[in-house]
Order: structure tokens, then C-alpha cells, then sequence
């Protein structure tokens, strides 16, 4: 398997509304997802198996020293493969390199093994408001 991942790699916004809608149940839509990076994003790890589109994460920030994983997907054709470690890594790596000093995670309690264990990510108190 010769899965590449890339730092603010691109993406169109169709490949990544299917990759989306696959991990996260939803029908495909037609969300504009080139204005969202380009305005909300420190970065983006996309993975790619010869040139298809298989694995994405977002890292969104706070214009200072914080980050935050966003959507965090793997086709299902791809999971098991460590190629969500190698996105959360390569996002961990590319917020360092945009001054980020913390990357913060929100996941359900059936991911905290893959946060905890396989990327690293120590549990934190949180607070959440449904708006």
C-alpha cells in the first residue's frame, strides 16, 4: 500500500463531499469545501491511493497557538490500515510548523483508544453546548 499524505494537499470539492458523506452517514451534498479550508483552516492532511482521495482531516485554529481536528475520515475501503494515524501525524506535524503549540481533539468515546493510544492524545475535562 503506497498511501501518500499531504499537508494542504488538494482536494476538490465533490471527491471530498463523498469521502465525507461515507464516514459520517450523510447524503452527498454540494458543500463548498475549498471556501471552508481557505477560510476557516490553519490545514488539511489529505491521503491519497493513487491519486483517489481516501483519508482527510481538517485542522482548524484560533489564529494563535491552538488547533483543532475537524473531520477525521477514512474510506471505508481503507480503514484498519493506519492511515487515520498517519493524518492525525501529519496534521500534528503541520500545525507545529504553523505555530501551533496544542492540538485539541473532541471524539466519541469509541475513538478515545485510537486518539489516546495510536495517535497520543492525552484526555482532557471539555465541556460541550448543543446549540
Amino acid at each position: 500500500m503506497d498511501i501518500e499524505c499531504s499537508w494542504r494537499g488538494g482536494v476538490g470539492d465533490g471527491e471530498l463531499e463523498r469521502l465525507h458523506a461515507e464516514a459520517f452517514g450523510h447524503p452527498v451534498g454540494d458543500t463548498p469545501w475549498g471556501q471552508r479550508l481557505a477560510r476557516y483552516s490553519v490545514g488539511w492532511v489529505c491521503a491519497r491511493d493513487d491519486g483517489r482521495l481516501v483519508g482527510f482531516v481538517n485542522v482548524i485554529g484560533d489564529g494563535g497557538v491552538h488547533a483543532v481536528l475537524l473531520d477525521t475520515a477514512t474510506a471505508a475501503s481503507h480503514r484498519r490500515r493506519g492511515i487515520g494515524r498517519r493524518l492525525v501525524a501529519t496534521a500534528r506535524d503541520g500545525a507545529r510548523a504553523a505555530g501551533c503549540e496544542w492540538l485539541h481533539v473532541d471524539h466519541e468515546p469509541h475513538l478515545a483508544g485510537f486518539y489516546r493510544d495510536a495517535c497520543g492524545f492525552e484526555p482532557t475535562a471539555a465541556g460541550l453546548l448543543r446549540l
